[in-house]
């Protein structure tokens, strides 16, 4: 869920309100409660206001027993919403499980190509690191093994995210976070941001995943790892 408040928008903020509130229908008083006293969006008179104003405009109906419910176009929304909502969550599980099980296989020492390359260059605890990071958590901007280029961009704990830059002819490797540059650089290992890029890639596309890791496993004395 998107947590920013939609201040500016009545109509907007509605449907944030029962997003969060994920009931069919609410009486006006325990809407007023909540929007006021639970997630303290409004004071009680800016919350009457705001219900009123939904009410007149027609954003909010009233069933036979005088709950108010959504409009039927906001409800559509709202079900478009939970729809797309439910679909993310459940390709983020599929993920979730296969990254669990290429670590469980890599960490049992399966030998699979790509298993015994990325060991190269990682260990146990980095391993266990990276799969704590969420998979939105990167955009990969350009793929080309023809090219020998790998791109990502990795939100982190700083404002502006971290890149990551992989170039088989220019033998380089450039990442800036500061575990990369201050412990794994020097050493020609990866961070956990590096590991769990590949193991995304893996789950995309195995063979140019093990084409990027070959690479560097076999020509790694020429290669710069740079911050």
């Amino acid at each position: 869920m998107n947590f920013a408040i939609p201040r500016n928008n009545k109509s907007d903020m509605l449907l944030y309100i029962w997003k969060i509130i994920d009931l069919p229908t609410i009486s006006q008083k325990d809407l007023l409660y909540k929007i006021s006293f639970e997630f303290f969006l409004f004071s009680p008179n800016e919350a009457i206001q705001f219900i009123d104003y939904c009410i007149q405009n027609k954003l909010l109906d009233k069933d036979n027993n005088q709950s108010l419910k959504l409009s039927r176009t906001l409800n559509q929304h709202l079900k478009n919403w939970q729809k797309k909502r439910k679909n993310a969550v459940l390709q983020k599980i599929a993920s979730t499980k296969k990254i669990a099980q290429l670590k469980s296989d890599i960490e049992n020492k399966h030998s699979s190509n790509f298993s015994v390359l990325l060991n190269a260059f990682t260990d146990k605890g980095t391993l266990n690191r990276s799969v704590s990071i969420s998979d939105t958590a990167f955009e990969l901007l350009e793929c080309d093994s023809t090219k020998g280029i790998l791109k990502s961009r990795v939100k982190g704990s700083k404002e502006e995210s971290y890149v990551i830059e992989i170039n088989t002819n220019k033998k380089l490797l450039h990442h800036n976070c500061h575990d990369f540059e201050a412990r794994r650089a020097d050493n020609k290992k990866f961070c956990k941001h590096l590991t769990k890029l590949f193991l995304l890639l893996k789950n995309k596309n195995e063979n140019i995943a093990e084409f990027f890791l070959s690479n560097l496993a076999e020509n790694i004395d020429n290669w710069d790892f740079t911050a």
